[in-house]
């Protein structure tokens, strides 16, 4: 049966025949197409048979199926347009961090209820839809504005490309947050590409690099005289990116002082050149970068509250790279294509025992040392396929993972809100909504399960 243009079809792999099926009955009952196979080589023969990589929308992939994380890391290796959920006959804390790290869109514990898998699908149709909206968003900036250093199905970074669409048509301050090497300045650009501003200046000037002595007369310019060593007039930064758009990174480096007179221009685009009392007129689109968390720097008063509510108007969080182990076999291919061009070579890919230690790297330089990585082994590689001896010491001699294999990149809040949120709700309704008998089958007590829920928004949806 072919199924209609714009219905589901969710392939479902479970070991256990009973529940497999099961569960595609249950999926087939919310309207969609469902088809079950048993084990990791069901799923790759299922998904290479079809026409595309999209043929399938969703895998539905048990964990107890043999070799099923591995199974998930070649499925967003390889499929990278099919949204994989992870299912579980139990919840552990590493497994669904473990899962999301490595591309999964979700993590639900059986039994599913309908309800419950139906949000689950849908969240999933969601990601693949953000993930069509970052490739629309490539080509568009592509000429302009690469994002390869960037690019990842991550749900985070699928955020960051939709944040980045929404934003780049308007005059709005754009804050971003995150570590070195995340591709900040790379999003800066992309913003700036698919603005009306897209023929005039595109200005960067990272505050961190220049001595605070200097850097006023960066931003804003001087007269001659106005200081030893200024021997002619200088245009700044705000000046030259005049219709344009200017980019500040390591805005928290910047002094009390600097911070104050940033704040004037950006509430009223007007400042005075050192050692001038001129005033210049600017029409200027204001981006800017914090390689720290910014609240967290005014709440010790090494930020100014005032220029953060200022800057914070719109927000957008880049992930670190060890936090989306996924996205890291797409980001290699990309870079050593891009070397292979420069180079004059034809390279074939990463074995996969390369592949894989690249994986379990936790790179602390984030994309930017991926990028620096590839680059090195393309130069020194003397066979098409860069293999783990092309690979720097440092990297093939680094500690392993921490306990388990898994990467906590966040507050188990943040990283396990959904997974938890579910779990949660599941228990209540198996227990009649009673919070003494979900707490205890949750082995936590009920004051605890009172805060979980109502941190999660769950307290409409108890009886006692």
């Amino acid at each position: 049966m072919t199924p209609a243009p714009d219905e589901t079809r969710v392939l479902v792999a479970d070991a256990d025949r009973l529940a497999g099926n099961a569960l595609a009955d249950a999926v087939v009952r919310l309207g969609h197409e469902a088809k079950t196979v048993h084990d990791s080589r069901g799923v790759l023969d299922a998904l290479s048979a079809t026409p595309d990589e999209d043929a399938f929308d969703i895998v539905m992939l048990d964990v107890s199926m043999g070799g099923a994380m591995d199974l998930l890391r070649d499925l967003t290796r390889k499929f990278r347009g099919t949204a994989v959920i992870v299912t579980s006959g139990y919840a552990t804390v590493e497994g669904a961090v473990e899962s999301l790290r490595l591309g999964a869109c979700d993590y639900l514990v059986k039994p599913l209820v309908d309800q419950e898998l139906r949000e689950s699908l849908d969240r999933a149709l969601r990601q693949r839809a953000l993930l069509a909206e970052n490739l629309h968003l490539r080509r568009r900036v592509d000429a302009g504005g690469p994002l390869d250093n960037v690019t990842g199905t991550d749900p985070r970074m699928l955020k960051v490309y939709d944040l980045v669409s929404a934003v780049a048509a308007s005059k709005t301050t754009v804050l971003m947050e995150g570590e070195s090497g995340t591709g900040k300045s790379l999003i800066a650009r992309a913003i700036h590409e698919r603005s009306p501003r897209r023929e005039k200046p595109f200005v960067e000037l990272s505050c961190g690099s220049i001595p605070e002595t200097l850097l006023e007369s960066e931003l804003f310019g001087h007269v001659k005289g106005a200081f030893t060593g200024a021997h002619a007039d200088k245009v700044g930064r705000f000046l030259a990116a005049d219709q344009g758009t200017i980019f500040l990174d390591e805005i928290n480096s910047a002094s009390p002082a600097m911070q104050l007179k940033l704040l004037r221009v950006l509430q009223e685009r007007r400042f005075e050149p050192v050692g001038s009392s001129k005033t210049q007129e600017v029409d200027v689109r204001v981006i800017l970068a914090s390689n720290q968390p910014l609240d967290a720097l005014v709440a010790t008063g090494a930020f100014r509250q005032d220029l953060y509510y200022r800057i914070n108007v719109v927000k957008i969080e880049l992930p670190a790279l060890r936090d989306r182990a996924a996205d890291i076999p797409a980001l290699a291919a990309s870079f050593l294509e891009r070397q292979g061009r420069e180079l004059g070579k034809q390279f074939a890919g990463f074995s996969d025992e390369a592949m894989e230690a690249l994986q379990r790297y936790r790179f602390p330089g984030n994309v930017r040392e991926l990028q620096n990585i590839v680059e090195r082994a393309a130069v020194l590689a003397r066979n098409p396929t860069i293999h783990l001896g092309d690979l720097p010491e440092d990297l093939l001699n680094a500690p392993p993972p921490e306990e388990g294999g898994v990467y906590v990149p966040m507050t188990l809040e943040e990283a396990l809100r959904e997974p938890e949120r579910r779990l949660i709700e599941q228990a209540l309704r198996a227990h009649d909504f009673s919070r003494q008998k979900t707490a205890d089958a949750l082995g936590i007590n009920r004051t605890t399960l009172y805060k979980k829920m109502k941190a999660l928004g769950l307290l409409g949806n108890d009886a006692a």
